[in-house]
């Protein structure tokens, strides 16, 4: 058998690598055309995209979440919001509506990314009046393109050549977010840097994420590849929110970017946001006049102006890289780096020829700008400052942020009043027009002074909700508010304090003693000093109308002298007083005759009635019980109460007057409490600073008496050795420095103690609270002990007597123990008075100041909240019967008193006239430089006031001042009628709208 042949075997190949060539070729090819076309990723980021919303609720919403950085978001507020929203909840604003993210938005924000929608163009703050008027409307930046369409396709096409060169061309579903060969060599010259392997550093930013770095990253910088992925993933999912197709994103993407790259901060600018801005503040270039030449073919006699303003915006566009260094520094580089785009753009053929060679041929010329005049001049009118201030104090804000939040508030001011009433304030500085209003005369002014005297004016409207503030404004160009800024001496005006204490006073007295037999009254332990007390019981015992108008009525008529003859043992000294004139000396007038005609000494001796009232023996927890016999039972009882009890409770008092408080705020705030004579500042100095230099004790007593010169260094170091530390006990500290040993403790330990509690401070003292009543049982010279008793009733008294006045709106934490506050020595502000007159206006009710009635923050973002005034139904502070005798006094000071001039100037429509009424008040306010037994006989000034406080029928009141300050004062001699004088002027202004009985405005539909 012939032999067979071997079997060949056939070896075949493995299709397997073929195929998964293949494979890979496809997927690099679809995912290369994904990449490109986002064919098949767009429709489902669109999906998702758009379950990222939000909704505005008639609520306040439970979720949200606000941006914690970003440029864009830290400028329009939103960053802010948080902080915002709780001092306004503080405040006594409530949320009305506010935006609630989805579920969807609220995870993807929780994330780190940056919620979608479609960002302002412009924002800035926007503010009415109470008609909804414009007071004020900042935006922000104030040149910018409103639509694509506006921009020159020279400029998009030269922005999108160095930026991102296909944005427009990619097809329709296309990611504009990603431009992804640029990414890619990014990527891999990120990894080239990590590896150190040397090569040229590529950026992959398309203009879409650029846009959400400047407006959304950190410090608006891309600090790491989180900060890059978190800016690709917002931009994309922002790109498809309204659906796969992004073409028309597109050009809002060039758009944006243009209104929004950041060039820097120009002096005489501030920060620069986008082209339109940036023309002007670093050319001085008018942006639309730029726009309309560029968006034109040239024209022979525009063309070199037409390459100026090429030139400056291609700067612009390239400056965006290092926009501190070339706008303020390298203008050389930066002219370089022009010049060589500018070919570029040739050679590309994105310009022509003849553009080309004139804008190398221009040079760019940068400008300084100076602050805008004629802008300023109209910023400084009361009409805008004061409701801009008013806010910004609000929201502590300062000025150049508040304008450019994303908020539109309105304000109780009335704009057209309250530039009227501006401009004939400012008016009066000329001495023609102050003639005219007949400012110019005995107890006026002279005609070559008017110019140097300052007004201040306050207008409210009484309404169901609060008082709303209609006129603010004072006659300077400055921010300072001298209604609420300042502390005054307002002379008379604190008579309506002390008439209102008074009246008050006398309300308690019917209310304990209504019920009361006759006999029952006139048998009463009463103390020697209290008259008030004495005179109600004897009333009540003998009247037949025991109701309490009747018996406020009576209390007006007590007769008290005018009579300056007599030396006052006050403050811790003798003092004397005088009436204005001296025809009142030898009177012997009523209360509601004193009232009416500002006599002083009346007021003084009812002040000291007030005094004895508040240490008598009915007061509980007064030290005047002291003052009894030392052999009387009831003393040694009283004295163990008191130490353990009231003092105490004065510990509690001091404790919550400083706890607030910095301790530089706490020592101001006692020191200008404290009659300042050098024994007493050197000795409370040396207790409350023990540690304290020479040095810094020498400079202390120095700049707080005006007649240091006369300290010489003997005499400080003297002193210094004289009240160092442990040289006197807690009560002769106290006596030394006419206040009350327990509040100097409290003032040492919250020094050395600041995060005390009030238990804890009432721990610690135990052992001082016996210390300071220790003495009384120890001086055998009972004279000097019972002055010593006498110094700290009226200390406590003044405490009392000053809680009496804080519940009425009195804004300082102290009153000056004298009885010169009477008088106005312890100081006030305008506004505040206004607040008293407030009170009585709505019948004993203090009700809110109102003066932003709604906030309307980031409207039509997610951020969106609006908030309005919560007005409260107000606190009783005041009984109505008490309000109404007050507000019958002060109507006679106008019909027949000191503000007689002012009768007959405000008329209704049918020739009644309107009831008005106030009080005047003189501040001569002046440092005594010589006192001889009580009585100052030299003085320096320091400032000169006239006040008025009114009320205008039975819905307007306020408050009209006029000052002069500094030394130059000492050369006026005007008093309370020049204010008088002045709203006599105003009431053509003011007439129409406080005669008529309804409502100055209408209020805002929110």
């Amino acid at each position: 058998m012939p032999p067979t042949e071997p079997a060949v075997v056939v070896q075949r190949r493995s299709l397997i690598p073929v195929l998964l060539l293949l494979l890979l070729a496809a997927s690099a090819v679809l995912v290369a055309f994904e990449m490109r076309t986002a064919y098949y990723s767009a429709k489902p980021i669109s999906d998702y995209a758009k379950t990222l919303t939000y909704q505005l609720q008639n609520a306040p919403a439970s979720r949200v979440i606000y941006p914690g950085a970003g440029p864009f978001d830290e400028r329009h507020g939103y960053t802010k919001l948080p902080d915002l929203l709780a001092r306004l909840q503080e405040r006594g604003f409530v949320i009305r509506a506010q935006a609630e993210f989805s579920p969807a938005m609220q995870g993807f924000a929780a994330q780190g990314f940056f919620p979608p929608y479609r960002e302002k163009v412009q924002s800035g703050l926007f503010l009415a009046d109470c008609r909804n008027d414009t007071i004020f409307d900042f935006n922000y930046p104030q040149r910018v393109y409103q639509h694509p369409q506006q921009i020159p396709l020279l400029v998009a096409h030269s922005l999108l050549f160095i930026e991102n060169r296909n944005l427009l061309t990619i097809p329709p579903q296309a990611n504009p977010v990603m431009d992804w060969p640029r990414f890619v060599m990014a990527a891999v010259s990120q990894v080239g840097k990590v590896l150190a392997i040397g090569g040229q550093s590529a950026g992959g930013s398309t203009l879409a994420t650029q846009i959400e770095k400047f407006r959304h990253s950190p410090m608006g910088l891309t600090q790491s590849f989180e900060d890059k992925a978190i800016q690709i993933i917002s931009g994309t999912i922002r790109a498809y929110q309204h659906g796969p197709n992004t073409q028309g994103v597109r050009t809002r993407i060039v758009q944006d970017y243009l209104n929004t790259v950041p060039l820097s901060s120009a002096p005489g600018h501030g920060e620069v946001h986008g082209v339109g801005d940036a023309l002007y503040a670093w050319f001085g270039t008018d942006f639309n006049r730029a726009n309309t030449l560029l968006a034109q073919p040239e024209q022979a006699e525009t063309a070199t102006e037409r390459a100026r303003y090429f030139r400056q915006m291609l700067s612009l566009m390239i400056a965006q890289r290092r926009p501190s260094y070339y706008l303020l520094q390298g203008h050389a580089d930066l002219e370089e780096l022009t010049d060589s785009h500018i070919r570029l753009l040739a050679r590309a053929g994105i310009i022509d020829a003849s553009l080309r060679d004139k804008a190398l041929s221009e040079q760019l010329t940068f400008v300084r700008l100076q602050a805008n005049k004629a802008k300023d001049e109209a910023d400084s009118r009361k009409g805008i400052n004061s409701a801009r201030l008013r806010l910004g104090n609000l929201l502590n804000q300062p000025m150049y942020d508040l304008d450019r939040l994303d908020l539109n508030a309105h304000s109780t001011l009335h704009g057209e009043v309250q530039q009227k009433v501006s401009a004939y304030l400012k008016s009066l500085a000329n001495p023609n027009t102050a003639a005219q209003h007949g400012l110019i005369g005995e107890r006026l002014l002279s005609s070559s002074r008017t110019g140097d005297v300052l007004y201040s004016f306050t207008l409210f409207e009484k309404t169901a909700d609060g008082n709303r503030v209609r006129v603010q404004t004072d006659s300077t160009d400055q921010p300072f508010d001298l209604n609420e800024h300042s502390k005054l001496e307002l002379g008379s005006t604190a008579k309506l304090r002390v008439l209102a204490s008074y009246l008050e006073i006398i309300a308690e007295l019917h209310q304990s003693f209504v019920d009361e037999l006759p006999d029952s009254l006139l048998t009463m332990d009463i103390a020697p000093n209290d008259h008030i007390t004495r005179w109600a019981a004897n009333y009540m015992a003998t009247t037949a109308d025991r109701s309490l108008p009747a018996m406020l009525e009576a209390s007006l008529e007590r007769t008290y002298s005018a009579s300056p003859a007599e030396r006052f043992f006050t403050g811790g000294g003798l003092q004397v007083f005088n009436n204005f004139n001296k025809d009142e000396d030898g009177k012997v007038p009523t209360i509601r005759q004193s009232l009416q005609q500002s006599h002083n000494l009346p007021f003084v001796r009812l002040l000291r009635d007030i005094v004895s009232y508040a240490s008598s023996y009915q007061t509980q927890g007064s030290t005047s019980l002291l003052l009894r016999a030392d052999n009387d039972p009831k003393r040694e009882e009283y004295l163990r109460k008191f130490v353990d009890k009231e003092g105490s409770e004065f510990l509690r008092r001091f404790f919550r007057k400083y706890q607030q408080k910095p301790m530089d705020e706490r020592l101001e705030t006692f020191f200008d409490g404290l009659k300042q004579t050098p024994d007493r500042l050197a000795a409370v100095h040396r207790y409350l600073l023990p540690d304290a230099s020479f040095t810094d004790f020498a400079t202390f007593l120095r700049n707080k008496l005006p007649d240091s010169d006369k300290l010489t260094n003997k005499k400080l170091q003297d002193m210094y050795a004289q009240y160092g530390p442990g040289k006197f006990s807690l009560p002769d500290q106290g006596y030394i420095a006419g206040a009350h040993p327990l509040e100097l403790w409290v003032l040492n330990y919250l020094n050395n103690h600041p995060q005390a509690t009030m238990k804890e401070v009432i721990e610690a003292s135990a052992e001082q609270r016996q210390q300071v009543y220790r003495w009384l049982f120890k001086t055998p010279n009972r004279k000097a002990r019972d002055a010593r008793i006498r110094i700290m009733l009226e200390v406590e008294a003044f405490t009392d007597i000053h809680q009496r006045w804080a519940k009425l709106g009195y804004p300082f934490d102290h009153l000056v123990p004298s009885l010169g506050t009477a008088l106005g020595s312890s100081g006030d502000r305008p506004a505040a008075l206004a607040e008293l007159m407030g009170i009585i206006q709505n019948d004993g009710m203090r009700l809110p100041t109102i003066r932003i009635d709604s906030l309307h923050f980031a409207a039509r973002t997610p951020y969106e909240v609006q908030l309005g005034f919560n007005a409260s139904a107000g606190e009783r502070v005041m009984r109505p019967e008490v309000a109404r005798a007050l507000k019958k006094a002060l109507g006679q000071v106008v019909a027949d008193g000191t503000a007689r001039r002012l009768n007959g100037s405000f008329v209704k429509a049918d020739s009644s006239p309107l009831q008005v009424g106030g009080k005047t008040g003189t501040g001569d306010n002046r440092v005594a430089t010589q006192v001889i037994r009580g009585k100052t006989v030299a003085s320096t000034a320091t400032s000169r006031t006239a006040t008025f406080v009114f009320y205008l029928g039975d819905s307007y009141f306020g408050t009209l001042t006029a000052f002069v300050p500094g030394k130059g004062a000492d050369d006026f001699s005007f008093t309370s009628a020049l204010p008088l004088q002045v709203l006599k002027g105003m009431a053509p202004i003011l007439r129409p709208y406080v005669v008529k009985t309804s409502p100055m405005c209408q209020p805002v539909q929110r």
